[in-house]
């Protein structure tokens, strides 16, 4: 058996997303388990290094995990003709000088999103990307989850019949850091550090209605802070200069040419009243479904009860019986360490990985053009981005 080993540099591992999903569920347990095999029969291995700017912390990690090899010096890492890959989970602020660097030295890259600050970045990134030719990823984790597996599995098989809407919840209450400290680092809520609901969510929006529904056409949108003040990791008081929530209408096009209205609300201030932390319901002429991460459940045509209001009445129909559970029918693994999986078998083939720099400043642009319509108040349609 041929076995190859990529030799993967992790930068931005003692974050709370680089070292928990990227880490210590996508990549060690890929180590652990001796690789991949490819269709050919060749056994993939990984082989991690670990970077980032705090000594001790970095030291700490791959002493815990056993990983050999770890750095704090970046252009050691971008000059060493032995990394196959360069993966960033960085503070967005320093992403798009480390992710040039590293295709400019040759290396494929793997990257947390969003990919730059801005549009014109984001797209200079894709551009530079389709120049290097190197396999280029995006992390778009939500479209492996169990839950929009599912509900994706149902679009293909024409269950919804022809599509109206997609209704999106997502959040969670985010304690403020005075009397229980806050769940979410500080800078998620100050603006000049690249923090704020929309620039965070809207990404993650714009992939999940192009790999659900299809094109994203027009926004409009509200963004909010709800809670003006917070405290940080050391208990001091600052004042919260980014949106904590954002309202948002997506109108989309799917492949057939059938207009969606979505609307997703987005909120680090709400209190969950819902089976899942985020939750998506797609209504369709012939049938209507509801997706979290892990669960999805269905309710077609035939079987869709008649409700009645009436004001003067309890309701007793037990609404949430009605629905039938999806099925995996396949073994659905962290969606994080599939996607790790899906893009190494890209570069192992030297092809184009499916989620890549140009579908990242999509999500960019759908950014910009929440907080201009926020700000602007009005509805903004979308333009075409091409390299």
């Amino acid at each position: 058996m041929t076995t190859r080993t990529l030799r993967i540099a992790m930068n931005g591992i003692t974050g709370r997303m680089g070292y928990r999903q990227h880490l210590v569920r996508s990549i060690l347990p890929i180590r652990d388990a001796g690789g991949f095999e490819l269709e050919d029969g060749t056994r993939v291995q990984v082989e991690p290094i670990l970077v980032g700017r705090r000594e001790n912390a970095v030291r700490e990690i791959a002493e815990r995990h056993g990983v050999e090899q770890w750095t704090t010096d970046v252009d050691a890492v971008m000059n060493d003709p032995s990394v196959d890959v360069y993966f960033d989970a960085q503070l967005t602020s320093l992403r798009k000088a480390t992710l040039t660097a590293a295709m400019k030295a040759g290396k494929h890259v793997y990257t947390e999103k969003p990919t730059a600050e801005s549009l014109e970045e984001a797209v200079e990134l894709a551009r530079l990307g389709q120049e290097t030719g190197v396999t280029a990823g995006v992390v778009h984790d939500k479209l492996y989850l169990p839950g929009l597996v599912k509900l994706r599995r149902l679009v293909d098989q024409g269950f919804f019949g022809r599509i109206l809407s997609l209704r999106g919840e997502f959040g969670y209450w985010v304690f403020e850091g005075d009397v229980q400290p806050a769940q979410r680092p500080s800078w998620n809520y100050r603006k000049e550090d690249g923090g704020g609901m929309v620039v965070d969510m809207f990404c993650h929006w714009n992939y999940v209605l192009e790999g659900i529904l299809g094109r994203v056409d027009a926004v409009t949108a509200r963004a909010v802070t709800h809670i003006p003040t917070r405290w940080d990791e050391q208990g001091k008081e600052y004042t919260a200069t980014a949106d904590d929530a954002a309202y948002g209408i997506f109108e989309v096009t799917t492949p057939g040419g059938d207009p969606v209205v979505a609307q997703i609300n987005s909120s680090w201030a709400v209190r969950v009243f819902r089976d899942e932390l985020v939750e998506f319901q797609v209504d369709g002429t012939r049938g209507s479904a509801v997706a979290g991460l892990r669960n999805c459940v269905a309710q077609e045509r035939a079987h869709t009860p008649k409700p009645v209001w009436n004001p003067d009445l309890p309701v007793t129909e037990p609404f949430r019986d009605q629905w039938l559970e999806v099925p995996n029918n396949a073994d659905l693994d962290n969606g994080f360490k599939l996607q790790w999986e899906e893009f190494l078998r890209d570069v192992v083939a030297e092809r184009p990985h499916r989620y890549g720099l140009l579908s990242a400043a999509r999500g960019v642009q759908l950014a910009e053009l929440g907080l201009q319509s926020s700000a602007e108040g009005r509805r903004l349609e979308i333009p075409e981005l091409t390299l």
